[in-house]
């Protein structure tokens, strides 16, 4: 059985400390302006699920100066007063971006309210335009967890140029970005999925595994060539005989033998990605000052 990991391990890539400097960098920017607008988060009905994404956002606002509001809105709303109150937002300077949280209520439509907040506003990269961007090689308002894995993989100082990435899933928020983002980069990407034949054929040849399924430990050591960069972004609960434990869809101790860089989880996507979302703040607040919004 694999010893348990020691966090202190030089192959882990911190992604609290990735966290630290992208705020410090906006935190700076923020100092150099007048005022900012605030950003809004949207939760509908009652979400516990998203109480811990919306405190880590709360703390990063906070940590690089972004006024940051919370708002409620019933669980029995309709779509036509959801999308009324965003496009009213749009056309409020006061508001810099708009973070709908999920999930949202069975009857809410929640890729129609993504396509009602204007680009300029969508902090979140959510918005079908800001997606539909990245294929042009604009990645500045990208799709904040497709952002922070590649954020990740530039910790590692390789040069992305010519990279062999393989990316594990290809949802439309998670995986398609990233790998557009990676091609952006240079890097030659292949996309697995649930019908692709064998994963562990394409994955052993990779520079770069990128991991986003949503399995507890779908990948192992024989899946990961000696010495490549591993971006575990899944979020799993598993119960073990100490209680309920937070894992990733990567096996990290037993991969931890193989690869040359590791993301732990916690502590690796899910802080960048925070950052990334402060990031996307200062962005949009820029090109809303280039539009003569403010």
């Amino acid at each position: 059985m694999s010893q348990k990991t020691n966090r202190g391990d030089h192959r882990f890539i911190d992604g609290v400390t990735v966290k630290k400097r992208i705020l410090a960098e906006v935190r700076g920017y923020v100092a150099s302006v007048a005022a900012l607008p605030r950003l809004v988060s949207i939760l509908i009905g009652d979400v516990p699920e998203a109480a811990v994404y919306v405190r880590n956002q709360v703390r990063g606002a906070e940590q690089a100066g972004i006024p940051f509001e919370q708002l409620n809105w019933p669980s029995d709303i309709t779509q036509e007063e959801c999308k009324a109150r965003l496009i009213a937002m749009n056309d409020d300077p006061s508001v810099l971006g708009i973070i709908l949280q999920r999930p949202v209520p069975a009857h809410i439509n929640v890729r129609s309210l993504q396509s009602a907040i204007h680009p300029l506003k969508d902090v979140e990269g959510m918005n079908p335009a800001s997606i539909g961007n990245i294929v042009y090689s604009d990645v500045a308002l990208a799709p904040c967890t497709a952002a922070a894995s590649v954020e990740l993989i530039k910790e590692t100082g390789l040069a992305l140029k010519g990279l062999e990435v393989v990316m594990i899933g290809h949802s439309e928020i998670v995986g398609k970005p990233a790998a557009m983002m990676l091609m952006a980069e240079g890097c030659t990407v292949t996309v697995c999925h649930h019908m692709t034949r064998s994963v562990a054929m394409h994955s052993r040849r990779a520079d770069v595994v990128v991991v986003a399924v949503g399995k507890a430990h779908l990948v192992g050591p024989d899946m990961i060539k000696p010495g490549a960069v591993v971006i575990d972004i899944g979020i799993n609960q598993i119960d073990t005989e100490d209680g309920v434990k937070i894992v990733g869809d990567v096996d990290t101790n037993a991969v931890l033998e193989v690869a040359g860089w590791i993301t732990p989880v916690p502590g690796g996507v899910g802080p960048v990605t925070v950052a990334i979302l402060m990031r996307n703040a200062m962005v949009a607040h820029q090109r809303q000052i280039a539009a003569g919004w403010l």
